[in-house]
């Protein structure tokens, strides 16, 4: 048999594919998850590397420059004492995209620290849940201003104005926001301890930490990511309002909650001033949105039939 009669005769291997290529062209698929990744990452490209091309100082102040529509000089026109709004906003992007993810990845730990527990630890079940039911029956937005009026003066002088805000907005939306995760980690640890697989690994003698974090995590790893893109929209909107009622940063410390609440006295004069940060909140809570969905049928191993 000559070289090439076994090159041809010899089987070909094939090509093994990687998970992060599996899920990325699965979320390809998704047309609403990759359009909402384009206007994320845009929003992320404007408001982190936009103030080093507009380099405008967001707190100026020019008097004789107040109330201007859009221009040149200012593209998203000025607010009643001069600051520069594309500026302001890009400064209050960076405050509300940082609370979002702080205080989402605090909910997402907590949340699935609790679902787990309580889906695989049975004693557990009871008490866990019956503290999410109680987190759940609160009445949120009273129990936040309330939080925030106790605590707000001491973590001001125990870490400056603006560090103290920032702690105590992502400690009250994230120990407030945990509860619909555990329930949702909590329903898929159920179903996925009763497979066959988890029955032989306990019979194999693991230890119950190793089963936990080499069995049952990875295979409810699409329910926490799903949960994980839907807390970021939920944490911006949760500081949007508590901004908006003016409980959230100082003035001087914009976000795009404080840019509403400031620009709501002034919607007649210049609208511009409430159309840019709500847009702006908007496009990056409708954008998670889609890419949530979209990562949740890339990591549900039931689409792939679809």
């Amino acid at each position: 048999m000559t070289d090439a009669t076994a090159t041809l005769a010899a089987p070909k291997t094939a090509e093994v594919e990687t998970p992060m290529a599996l899920f990325w062209r699965r979320f390809r698929r998704h047309k609403g998850g990759v359009a909402g990744l384009v206007i994320f990452i845009a929003i992320l490209l404007i408001v982190y590397v936009g103030p080093f091309i507009h380099t405008v100082d967001p707190n100026k102040i020019d008097i004789r420059a107040k109330n201007q529509g859009p221009s040149l000089l200012h593209p998203f026109g000025t607010d009643n004492l001069g600051h520069d709004m594309l500026a302001q906003v890009m400064a209050g992007g960076q405050i509300s995209l940082a609370v979002g993810m702080t205080a989402m990845l605090l909910a997402l730990f907590l949340g699935t620290l609790v679902g787990v527990l309580a889906g695989y630890f049975r004693r557990l079940d009871g008490p866990l849940m019956r503290l999410t039911d109680l987190f759940l029956a609160l009445p949120l937005l009273p129990l936040l201003l309330v939080i925030i009026m106790l605590f707000r003066d001491t973590l001001r002088s125990a870490f400056g104005p603006e560090t103290g805000i920032f702690i105590l907005i992502v400690f009250v939306i994230g120990i407030t926001s945990w509860m619909h995760t555990a329930r949702i980690v909590r329903g898929d640890v159920l179903a996925v301890k009763s497979q066959e697989f988890i029955t032989a690994a306990q019979s194999s003698g693991m230890r119950e930490y190793r089963i936990v974090l080499r069995h049952i995590l990875p295979n409810v790893l699409s329910s926490i990511m799903v949960s994980a893109t839907l807390g970021i929209a939920s944490a911006i909107i949760t500081e949007s309002a508590l901004s908006f009622l003016g409980l959230g940063f100082p003035s001087d410390f914009p976000t795009w909650g404080r840019l509403l609440f400031d620009g709501a006295n002034f919607l007649q004069i210049t609208p511009s001033r409430v159309l840019w940060p709500g847009l702006a909140i908007s496009l990056t809570v409708l954008s998670v949105n889609y890419m949530g969905d979209a990562v949740r049928d890339a990591l549900d191993p039931r689409s792939l039939s679809r």
